[in-house]
Parts: C-alpha cells; sequence; structure tokens
C-alpha cells in the first residue's frame, strides 16, 4: 500500500443498553468498516451489555474516509438482526496525532482537543483526544443510531508504519 499513512487500532470496549432482539436479550457482535476494510469482533453470547475488549487494526490510506460501525446480532437459523450503526469522522484524531512532537513534553492525561458531539456525528457525549503514555488515544461513545436504542464505547489509538507516507 503505497499510500498508507499508517494503522489505526480501535479497541471496542462495550456495548451500553444494547436492543433486545432474541425474546429477552442478543448475542451482539460489532463490525467496523473504512472503505473495503471490514473487521468483525466475537459475538458475546445472551447480553445486552456486553465487552468484547478487543482491538481491531485498519490501514489508514484516505483520511478523509469516515469509519462505519454496525451492531448485529447473531442468529444460529435465520439472517443476523441489526442492532443499530454509527460512523465517524477521524479527522480530528488524526490532526491531534499530526501535532505529537508539540505533545511529547506533556504530562500523561492532558488533554489535547476536544470534539463535541452533534448532529454531524454519532457521539453520545464530548470526546476528549489526550496524550496518554506517550500515545494520541481517543476515547468516544458512539450512540447507535436506527434502533431503540444502545451505545458502544471505543478508543482510538495511532500506529506508526515503517516506510509508510505518514503524517
Amino acid at each position: 500500500m503505497e499510500n498508507l499513512l499508517g494503522l489505526l487500532r480501535i479497541h471496542v470496549h462495550r456495548g451500553l443498553n444494547l436492543a433486545v432482539r432474541d425474546v429477552v436479550t442478543s448475542d451482539p457482535y460489532v463490525i467496523v468498516r473504512m472503505g473495503k476494510q471490514k473487521l468483525k469482533t466475537r459475538v458475546v453470547k445472551r447480553n445486552v451489555n456486553p465487552e468484547w475488549n478487543e482491538d481491531l487494526t485498519l490501514s489508514i490510506a484516505d483520511p478523509n474516509l469516515p469509519i462505519k460501525l454496525s451492531v448485529y446480532d447473531k442468529d444460529t437459523f435465520t439472517l443476523d438482526d441489526k442492532m443499530g450503526d454509527a460512523e465517524f469522522e477521524i479527522r480530528p484524531f488524526l490532526e491531534a496525532v499530526r501535532k505529537r512532537v508539540e505533545s511529547q513534553n506533556l504530562p500523561s492525561g492532558t488533554i489535547i482537543t476536544r470534539v463535541q458531539a452533534s448532529r454531524e456525528n454519532c457521539l453520545a457525549e464530548e470526546s476528549s483526544i489526550i496524550w496518554a503514555d506517550g500515545k494520541v488515544v481517543q476515547d468516544m461513545t458512539l450512540r447507535l443510531r436506527n434502533v431503540e436504542r444502545g451505545e458502544v464505547e471505543l478508543r482510538l489509538q495511532w500506529i506508526d508504519v515503517p516506510g509508510s507516507r505518514g503524517l
């Protein structure tokens, strides 16, 4: 990939108050898409507040592509049920990564910038991009759309790749 900027690690932490799709519960999993890339978490059985704690890594070549997240309920004999979706832009995060040289002397936990929740993004609340242990990270809670309820918590972290175009 000659246009590779680097890698984005998405830590899919957990789901909160997800929709019920199997009588009284659900068997949720998450699919993350960016362009032609598609990654999936494991299924958590019988839980509307699942903890995945999984790292999914995307190759970033075009920082203008949104990241799309979909939650599904795993079914054995029928098609999996959709449990909502969300999407977010990574440009604010990548801008903070570009400035990390300026952040080198900051104490761990320092907020670099904030991203406000708005109608244009799926953030459930303000999201802070912070300098943590020598890395730029962003914790976010996404409110799922096209469903009656549910949120998913993520953490973004940038990974430089030797020989890539870089930011």
